[in-house]
């Protein structure tokens, strides 16, 4: 935990210098200015407040642990000093706006900002509160640290759940008020933030069970680990079921905003699935996947339509197989050509696949076919038993019925014998093929099936939508399910589902912070990729490849050890 045994000034006024800059980036674009008006905690915290002064106790957090070894107090003292030092920045911007006009420059710094890094007050006053606070949150952000980690981790939960909830208040005071009236929601939130008494309450109750679980959390695995099979079985069964339960009552409680956004989410996750199976089971890197989910939703649109485009007319339910089957063709066509390419050359054809699609989509050539820029419209909702699902939904257990599937076929598969292929042929093709894996067929069936994931998405799109275009199709789409499977875990199941919840799910639900979004998505990631580089949920395998430094060695053979050396 600690570096050296000297007191080092130079840390804390870089790790201050940095917080400082950042602090002075997020207020000269706007941000805080913005979200000042946005309460987490009413009346104690805002989440303008929280961006200024995150970076300050991020950095004495880490600076902290950079104190000399058995002097904790240093870390105190680290952490102080790295808050006074971040308030420099956003001081010199306070007492440069005296000076000229530095809108000219800024437009972002207004007599708003200025007043919020005042605090409402003269300007000397409002300076020295300024440091003041600063001061005080590197301080604490110091003492987390120096706090032992069964009392540290516990109470990071606590205050990093106090903080999603506040900043989702909107969203939860909604479905709240929908079950249990004004009167008990009014309780818990104050107009569009959580309440000073419950959000107090909300982190003790989460420290509380986080602590809880970190002292009786390794007994319980030992104990399912010392469980027969059978009753691991039971236990497994057990939480499907609740599970199973859990997903079917999903849309009556989350209603149909959240609904549609848990829809977005799941055909994602469902393309995700897909290519999870081709880059983190096979290593086989697919930058065109995206044409697949094209071709699966243009062939929903062609088969169902209503408009002049439609060539056959029928059920969702019959055009639904025959959009898995072409897409599946579309995989096996684009891996025949592609058997022995690897790394990057792999990843730029098979960009180039998915742009061909897309350029195809657009071009005048196929126009009377799938209608060009104009795309395919009136394309009919699924129906079930002469209902139409038009509402989210009900539209949901249509997705969740390809998940299940999806989930179902790629577990199976991968603890089969194709799956232990696909694994060898990841860690290297030439040792693979030497053990006698026939390379050829490994390859394509990956890519049938992963095809296939794609199309079935795409056909549930095209349907959710009632029209498609083929803008609707770029190159992002590509990029967004290969990052959702990369935060989530490479090659784990859930990691799937988790990365599209943070992906696909986040931004959607911070839709009200504008255009910001995407930046504090962004930001998000960067921490996620330098704390966790696994994933959120990585399989095993991953998990030990990245790890495998922190792994003790084994101990030595006692009789190997008191051995003497040999000349």
């Amino acid at each position: 935990m600690f570096d050296d045994d000297r007191f080092n000034l130079r840390r804390p006024i870089n790790h201050g210098l940095i917080a400082g800059v950042i602090a002075l980036s997020v207020s000269a674009i706007g941000m805080v200015d913005l979200f000042a008006q946005r309460q987490l905690i009413t009346g104690v915290l805002t989440l303008g407040q929280l961006i200024l002064f995150l970076a300050m106790a991020i950095l004495g957090f880490m600076v902290a642990s950079k104190s000399p070894r058995g002097k904790a107090w240093t870390g105190l003292i680290y952490g102080l000093i790295t808050g006074l030092v971040a308030a420099v920045p956003p001081a010199l911007l306070v007492l440069l706006a005296q000076v000229f006009n530095v809108r000219q420059f800024l437009v972002n710094v207004s007599p708003g900002l200025i007043r919020l890094l005042t605090f409402d007050r003269d300007i000397p006053q409002g300076l020295v509160l300024l440091f003041a606070i600063s001061g005080v949150v590197g301080l604490a952000g110091a003492g987390l640290q120096l706090l032992p980690a069964s009392f540290r981790r516990p109470i990071l939960n606590g205050l990093a759940w106090t903080l999603v909830i506040g900043l989702l208040s909107e969203i939860l005071s909604q479905r709240l008020r929908t079950f249990f009236g004004s009167e008990i929601t009014g309780l818990i939130f104050q107009g569009r933030a959580l309440g000073l008494s419950a959000a107090l309450i909300l982190f003790f109750l989460i420290t509380a069970i986080a602590g809880v679980w970190q002292r009786r959390g390794d007994s319980v695995k030992s104990r399912y680990a010392q469980m027969n099979p059978g009753q691991r079985r039971r236990i497994g069964f057990g939480a499907m079921v609740l599970g199973i339960l859990v997903l079917v009552i999903l849309p009556n409680l989350l209603g149909t905003y959240l609904s549609e956004v848990m829809n977005n989410v799941l055909i994602f996750a469902l393309m995700g699935l897909g290519l999870n199976i081709v880059v983190g089971f096979a290593g086989l890197l697919d930058l065109g996947y995206v044409a697949f989910f094209a071709i699966g939703a243009y062939m929903m649109g062609l088969l169902t339509s209503q408009g002049g485009l439609g060539v056959a007319g029928i059920s969702f339910w019959a055009a639904l197989p025959l959009c898995v089957a072409v897409s599946v063709l579309a995989g096996i066509m684009l891996g025949i050509p592609v058997l022995r390419m690897r790394g990057d050359y792999l990843a730029i054809v098979t960009l180039g696949f998915g742009e061909i699609i897309r350029i195809l989509a657009l071009s005048d050539l196929l126009k009377p076919v799938i209608g060009g820029a104009q795309g395919v419209l009136q394309i009919p909702k699924p129906q079930v038993f002469g209902i139409s699902l038009i509402k989210p939904e009900l539209l949901y257990y249509v997705v969740l019925a390809g998940i299940l599937l999806a989930v179902f076929i790629s577990y199976r598969l991968s603890e089969a014998r194709i799956g232990r292929q696909w694994m060898a042929v990841r860690e290297d093709e030439d040792v693979a093929e030497a053990m006698g894996i026939p390379l050829v067929n490994t390859k394509l069936l990956a890519f049938a099936i992963g095809a296939a994931f794609a199309g079935m998405a795409g056909a549930i799109f095209a349907s959710k939508l009632t029209s498609i275009f083929p803008h609707s199709f770029n190159l992002l789409i590509s990029i967004n399910v290969l990052s959702l499977i990369i935060v989530g875990g490479m090659g784990s199941l859930p990691g799937v589902i988790v990365g599209a919840l943070v992906l696909v799910g986040l931004p959607e639900l911070l839709r009200e912070f504008a255009e910001y979004r995407y930046l504090m998505y962004g930001v998000l990631l960067i921490v996620m990729m330098l704390a966790r580089p696994e994933g959120f949920w990585p399989s095993a395998a991953r998990r030990r490849e990245l790890h495998i430094h922190e792994e003790e060695a084994p101990p030595e053979h006692p009789e190997t050890a008191a051995a003497p050396a040999s000349d």
